[in-house]
């Protein structure tokens, strides 16, 4: 008999340290899986949409999975589209195959990541195409040489000094559009990204999304016509207007966020004009874009929108 038990005891004790070594294994494959699943998400936004249903799955072991990245905060309010969206860095973008320009480009912009880190500097960063689109519908240097536009920032590199990729990244051609460079890219375009980054250090939170427009002008009754110039041989779109839809939180706990829209003719603007003449209803910008703004935003939940005065946005949101 006590050898009976003395064999059991020793099946038992077998049998319990492969049971050990087999929970081991799997339990160190699912953290090598969860890492591959976190970085897969960080570069997919297809699979970022499907991350909430895969990472329940993935919560036997740990219930406490980080879920929480750069995309997640920059999208925070949900994509205006999704054809052929690219993650950087520091911002998201739809790129338009045909257009060779981006539909859209949102940014999450923060006080504490606009003064910039030592030694990052623009003087650093070069133009030049993102390799990852396909030939077949990429943008090229020589397409903007001689052409009488400006290479226009869309996420301005001034809002991306927290690293030096991500100041570099906004040079990609993908982030790139012609812009009449005298009186709008060094003028009131740049007065206005001037202005977001003023809103980012006043209220710590701004989200916002740029991109250009086609606007068609009416010639009669029920009719329009829509014409534009392409530069280069890549036949890169030259856009009638740009547009800049912006959302700033609130300080307060609970408090509602505040929201502007501003369209711009991709043309000389005079000096004398005031940036808020071109404020303008995001439903028409969405009409014009084909896109959805801030989606996951109810409009009867904004603080407000469109002030006709700044300095009202100062004094009355917080």
């Amino acid at each position: 008999m006590g050898r009976l038990w003395l064999g059991l005891g020793l099946v038992l004790g077998w049998t319990a340290s492969l049971m050990a070594c087999f929970v081991a294994g799997v339990y160190f494959q699912h953290r090598h899986a969860t890492r591959d699943l976190q970085q897969l998400v960080q570069e997919n936004p297809y699979a970022y949409y499907l991350s909430p249903k895969i990472f329940k799955a993935f919560r036997f072991f740990d219930p406490q999975i980080e879920e929480v990245h750069h995309v997640q905060r920059i999208m925070k309010y949900g994509f205006p589209g999704l054809d052929d969206v690219r993650i950087y860095s520091d911002f998201v973008l739809s790129y338009d195959r045909r257009n060779r320009i981006a539909h859209w480009v949102c940014e999450h912009l923060q006080g504490s990541n606009l003064h910039g880190q030592p030694g990052v500097r623009r003087s650093s960063a070069t133009y030049r195409p993102d390799m990852s689109v396909p030939s077949t519908f990429r943008a090229s240097l020589a397409d903007y040489r001689h052409s009488g536009f400006d290479r226009g920032h869309l996420a301005a590199a001034g809002n991306h000094r927290g690293h030096q990729v991500h100041c570099n990244e906004t040079f990609f051609l993908t982030n790139i559009a012609p812009q009449i460079g005298q009186g709008f890219n060094s003028g009131a375009w740049n007065q206005l990204e001037t202005y977001v980054r003023h809103l980012t250090q006043s209220f710590g939170s701004v989200y916002v999304c740029t991109g250009p427009l086609f606007k068609a002008r009416q010639q009669g009754i029920n009719k329009w016509s829509l014409e534009y110039q392409l530069i280069g041989s890549n036949m890169v779109a030259v856009p009638t207007h740009y547009f800049k839809v912006i959302t700033i939180e609130s300080k307060l706990p609970h408090g509602k966020p505040y929201m502007e829209a501003y369209v711009l003719p991709n043309a000389p603007i005079p000096q004398e004009l005031e940036l808020r003449s071109f404020l303008c209803d995001i439903r028409e910008i969405e009409h014009f874009a084909g896109l959805k703004f801030f989606e996951g935003l109810r409009r009867s939940a904004l603080f407000g929108s469109n002030y006709p005065n700044q300095a009202q946005v100062f004094r009355d949101f917080e």
